[in-house]
């Protein structure tokens, strides 16, 4: 798979890689160099990158398809337990005036 970068992302790109040649081997290099480079990089290790991150996406995927019942889940029926639980909080302040707050 040919990996395609926007005209933006290649200049910045050649510019980044011209100044670590500069500070790290004491090189200055030319745009053509620092565009082969790129070249090379893109063919060669680009597909190495591409095909883990693939990989990583899949396996994210995968766990969270798998925990889709934890992660998901709605529970069934609580209309009349929320409900109830109303009424016995609205009766235990009834019961108990002093627990309320002004």
């Amino acid at each position: 798979m040919e990996i395609k970068l926007t005209k933006d992302a290649e200049k910045r790109l050649i510019a980044s890689i011209k100044r670590y040649v500069s500070e790290n081997l004491e090189i200055d290099i030319g745009e053509l160099q620092s565009s082969l480079f790129m070249q090379f990089c893109l063919e060669e290790i680009g597909p190495f990158v591409y095909n883990q991150a693939i990989s990583d996406a899949q396996d994210y995927m995968q766990e969270r398809a798998l925990d889709l019942e934890n992660s998901c889940y709605a529970p069934e029926s609580t209309y009349w337990i929320k409900l109830d639980k109303k009424k016995a909080q609205r009766k235990s302040v009834r019961k108990n005036p002093e627990t309320e707050t002004n």
